[in-house]
């Protein structure tokens, strides 16, 4: 699969290609186990640098027994509690919203996972408070899915205006227009495209 990556991306995009050569390695994509922590986790950061979701996410963790995240006792958690630990009002009703849908068994996630992308992002997104990047995030990260591209994401954004040296923010036409070069590796594009943002 790699040797097929490197290929693909020295074939269609040398930039692209030159980062990844410089990272050296990329590392291959892996089913989560948990699909109801990981869209917690995503619904947390939300809208927040990495570094302050993740301190918001592991304080959540602590709410539960043995640090599982599930949502029988999510439903249980007083919105105060939850709130305690940093999220928003918003966050707080998208998180228990998530956890009542999974309990009554008007979302069955293991289920969901076995559709294709476009399925599963729909579904999602009639979750309240899951819009198309918190999807893609799930589709990329818990799904392992290795096309998926999130136009919403600002360090994707931000990497792509750096490397391809544009002089103001590239717009969405701009940056699908780019990505169709990378089909069908857009996962994988995207992860170098944020690795791109540790390289000095």
């Amino acid at each position: 699969m790699h040797s097929k990556i490197y290929h693909h991306f020295k074939n269609t995009d040398p930039i692209l290609y030159g980062v990844l050569a410089k990272i050296d390695s990329i590392k291959p994509l892996t089913k989560s186990k948990n699909y109801f922590s990981d869209l917690c986790e995503t619904i947390i950061n939300q809208q927040l640098s990495g570094k302050a979701g993740e301190t918001i996410f592991q304080r959540f963790k602590k709410l539960f027994s043995k640090d599982l995240i599930n949502p029988e006792e999510l439903c249980k958690l007083s919105a105060e509690k939850i709130r305690n630990v940093g999220t928003s009002n918003s966050k707080v009703k998208y998180l228990k919203d998530l956890a009542e849908k999974i309990q009554s068994k008007e979302i069955d996630l293991e289920d969901l996972a076995g559709k294709d992308d476009l399925t599963i992002k729909k579904s999602l997104m009639e979750i309240k408070g899951i819009g198309p990047w918190t999807a893609e995030m799930f589709l990329m990260f818990s799904l392992a899915r290795p096309d998926i591209f999130s136009l919403g994401d600002l360090g994707l954004c931000k990497a792509i205006q750096k490397l391809y040296a544009f002089k103001k923010k590239p717009t969405d036409k701009q940056i699908e227009k780019l990505s169709k070069n990378w089909i069908p590796y857009r996962t994988y594009a995207a992860r170098i495209l944020w690795r791109s943002l540790d390289e000095k």
